[in-house]
């Protein structure tokens, strides 16, 4: 596999202190089993009228455990992203998920890189996602990691009025 160019996804390093306007920096970690009351409290704030139930996230974590990190800033969490173990060199993420009122500070950015820096590093090739079509900022975040779509966006695809646009990077 020939490298990826100089900075597309190098791991994240540093505080994101500013990022965050807060006391502790927060750092990326690997998800804990006690972690999932406060993932669940994320998916709702999140996504309240469809959060993920405790049981999904229950079985990402034992299912998608190595592929599961979260954003902690020493309090509470700030976010997570999930992405399936690698199969035929291919991935899925997921999820991706940043406290409501701290979006458009890179957050979500920072959990992306790290994740896919992962995968890089286990030979995938290449990863897919799927995003509501209107979610014009999820979907300028993924494209500016080199996501593009996979055509038209693919009507009912979570179900009756659930479209998704699905996505894929290259690596």
């Amino acid at each position: 596999m020939a490298p990826l160019p100089g900075d597309r996804f190098p791991s994240p390093a540093g505080s994101l202190r500013s990022l965050t306007g807060e006391g502790s920096p927060p750092w990326i970690r690997a998800v804990t089993e006690d972690d999932l009351p406060a993932l669940l409290r994320l998916d709702t704030e999140a996504f309240p009228s469809e959060p993920y139930p405790y049981f999904v996230l229950r079985q990402f974590l034992d299912v998608y455990g190595d592929h599961m990190l979260v954003l902690d800033d020493g309090t509470t969490l700030r976010g997570y992203v999930v992405a399936t173990s690698p199969h035929a060199a291919g991935s899925w993420i997921l999820s991706l998920v940043v406290t409501p009122g701290l979006r458009g500070r890179g957050l979500g950015r920072r959990l992306m890189r790290e994740i896919l820096h992962r995968l890089h590093a286990e030979s995938v090739t290449s990863v897919r996602l799927t995003v509501e079509p209107g979610n014009d900022t999820a979907v300028v975040l993924y494209r500016s990691l080199g996501f593009t779509p996979e055509g038209e966006p693919r009507k009912d695809y979570f179900g009756p009025g659930q479209s998704r646009l699905v996505m894929r990077l290259a690596m």
